[in-house]
This record gives structure tokens, sequence and C-alpha cells, in this order.
């Protein structure tokens, strides 16, 4: 029996539109990512799974996964009360509100918050008025060739060299309350873009010696930047690495932890790297309520686009029964959304059709609950961030 008649048997009383997460093939993929790590602990990134039961299953399945690497502060206060520790923030706040909460937590290891600048601190202080605060330096990734003419990566901290992290690492040992925790540095352009484009083999190889060339610079640097960090005050948390570059992240000497979490759902973009491969774990099914002529099935909704800069690679794709595709003129649509290729012919009004979300944790945002599957029958129906009250953004 082929996955989709396997999951259309495991489904046969659940009405679509509904979300899945194949259980066996997250295991396999956290698997493969801890093969990766070499050996270095996998902090998990909780945007890319929002569903607070996976969380704590992936926690429990291996003591390679540590902690969690969360993206806004009410969310990160709201899993610390939900009893879940090891938490740092990946962004910087500027909720005043949410700090002061922060500041008031009994605990001895609250939250690390991300900080990449004076007025990061100056507003933590003003906002839990010196209170301890544990924060973490966000050191830039991004590979500037052109002796800072040209930059690429994301657009993320001002803390470039360095000099920069430790004049910064000053400003805070200097203020009362203040706790220096760690260092990140997040390689997005390693670590979030494949080097395998559909369709693309130039641009690929490209991307392949962009990323090579940055991860030998960032290497060096990260190091250097740890060194003269460690003279101003100890910093045992070293973060870096993402799903898609745990691998070479992971032999950097000063890196003591790595950050993954789309590995888990393994969504479309993940498809395009050439160093590894992955189960697709997390779809979403939506019921065909048309046969508008011969070799076109369509679907009721289906137009959930993920974020970044808005192309085709950002529309989920049709990925069970094999061999269907989008119409090129209509795409993913709100209210509806037409296949074709092979496999239409064979959908009757009422079969599934199994998408792909282009990433991963943003699938949740649509739905209330997870369908999991493990062995190819439904096992559990769990609450997604949604389904828990809980749209941090």
């Amino acid at each position: 029996m082929g996955a989709y008649e396997t999951y259309e048997q495991a489904f046969a009383g659940v009405t679509a539109p509904f979300a899945m997460v194949d259980l066996d093939a997250l295991r396999a993929n956290g698997s493969e990512m801890l093969g990766r790590a070499g050996g270095k602990p996998i902090r998990i990134a909780s945007k890319s799974v929002r569903c607070r039961d996976l969380l704590n299953r992936i926690l429990a399945t291996d003591p390679g996964f540590r902690g969690l690497l969360t993206f806004t502060l009410p969310e990160t206060l709201w899993l610390a009360r939900e009893g879940l520790g090891d938490l740092l923030l990946a962004y910087p706040t500027a909720d005043r509100g949410a700090l002061a909460e922060l500041a008031a937590l009994e605990t001895d290891a609250p939250p690390i918050v991300m900080v990449d600048s004076t007025e990061h601190l100056d507003l933590i202080t003003s906002a839990t008025g010196g209170r301890r605060v544990r924060v973490c330096i966000d050191l830039d990734a991004g590979w500037w060739p052109l002796a800072g003419r040209l930059k690429i990566g994301p657009k993320r901290s001002p803390v470039h060299t360095p000099a920069d992290a430790v004049a910064l690492a000053r400003q805070i040992v200097a203020r009362p309350g203040l706790e220096l925790a760690g260092l990140m540095a997040y390689e997005g352009h390693i670590a979030g873009v494949g080097d395998r484009p559909r369709g693309r083999p130039v641009r690929g190889r490209m991307i392949g010696l962009m990323q090579r060339r940055s991860a030998a610079e960032l290497a060096e640097r990260r190091a250097a930047a740890v060194a003269a960090i460690q003279q101003v005050a100890p910093v045992g948390l070293v973060n870096g690495g993402g799903t898609g570059s745990l691998h070479t992240t992971g032999l950097e000497n000063a890196v003591t932890e790595l950050t993954a979490g789309s590995g888990f759902y393994a969504p479309r973009l993940f498809d395009e790297y050439s160093a590894f491969s992955l189960r697709p774990a997390a779809m979403f099914a939506m019921p065909v309520v048309r046969r508008p002529g011969p070799g076109v099935a369509t679907v009721l909704g289906g137009g959930y686009p993920a974020s970044g800069g808005a192309g085709a690679d950002r529309l989920p794709w049709p990925e069970l029964p094999e061999g269907l595709e989008l119409d090129p003129l209509e795409g993913a649509g709100e209210v509806q959304t037409p296949v074709s290729g092979p496999a239409a012919s064979g959908l009757e009004i009422g079969d599934n059709v199994y998408f792909r979300h282009a990433k991963a944790g943003e699938l949740c945002e649509r739905f209330d609950t997870l369908h999991l599957v493990e062995g190819g029958r439904v096992v559990d129906q769990v609450p997604t961030y949604r389904g828990e009250g809980k749209a941090f953004l």
C-alpha cells in the first residue's frame, strides 16, 4: 500500500480540511539531524513546531534535544509557565510588560533574552527596574565579501565583528541586573537556503560556493568573537546553525549547541538541499469538491502561502497522490485550488489531496489541531498553539 492509500485509510473517519503529522517520519528526521550534529545538543526552534505537545514529545525522544529557541517573549513566558525550561528567545523584544513579567519570574534559570544594541539594554533596564535579566548577544552571521559593500544573509544584528561583540559585552556587564549568558549567530543564508533549487542548477552551484566560503569565514569570526567575549565575562552558551547547516556548524569548536526546527516537519523548501534528505512529516488535507473538466480536480481552500520573498516556491504543494501540480495561473487559492496532472483524473468528489507547506510551523497557524499518525493509523489529536488560543505573531 502506498503512502496516499495508507493516509486515506487512516483518515477514513476524519473530515477534511485537517492537518497531520506522521510521528514515524518526524522521529526519522530527528535521528537524521542528531547524526549531522556531530554530538552537539540541538535546541528546538519552537516557531517551526508551534505545538506544545510535539515540543514535549521531541524533547523526550533523545537527550540530544535540549532546550527551546523561542520567537516572542509572551510565547516564552507562556512556555515557562507551562513547565518548559531552558528557553532562549531568538529575537529582541520591545514588549515592556512582558519584560517586567520576565524579571518577576521566581526561578534560578529564567529565559534568556536576545540583544544586539545598547538600545535593547536601555529598554530592558527601564522595563525591569534593574532586576536580574539574562541576555544573549546576537552576532551577525552574514557574509560581507566586498569589504562591507555587499552583505549576504539575513538583515539581523548590527554586531558583526569581535570588537563589536566585546563592546556590547562590556556594556552588559557594566549594568546592574544584566547578566551575559551567551552568544548566538544564525547563518540563515546557509541553514535556510537550499543549494539544489528546482530547475536552476547554475544557481545551485553559485549558492553552494557562497555557502562554503561564508561558512569558513563565519567559523573563524565566531571563534574570535567567543574568545574575545570570554575576556570580559564567562559565557557558557554559544548557539549556531539551523536545520540546513547542522553538519557544518557542528564542526566548530567554539559552538556549544545547535538549533533546528524545520527539519522535524520537513516542509517543501527543505527538499532543495544536497547534503541531506528528510521525510515529509507534516501535511494538510483538503477535500476534492469539483471536477471542472478532464484531468483537473479542484479542492476546497489551500491558499496558505509561506512568509519570505513572494514567489511560487512559497506556495503549498500537492504532495499526495503523486503526480499532481498546481495550476500556474491560479496557484493555491483562498477558497479553492485546482490541481492537474496524471493523478487528477483518478480523484473523485470527497477524496483528499495532501499538501506540504513551503515552511514549517506556519502551517499550525491555520489549524487548531494536529492529527498524529503512527504505524499507519491515527493515534492522537493534539492542539497547536492556535488550538490553545495562542497567536504570538
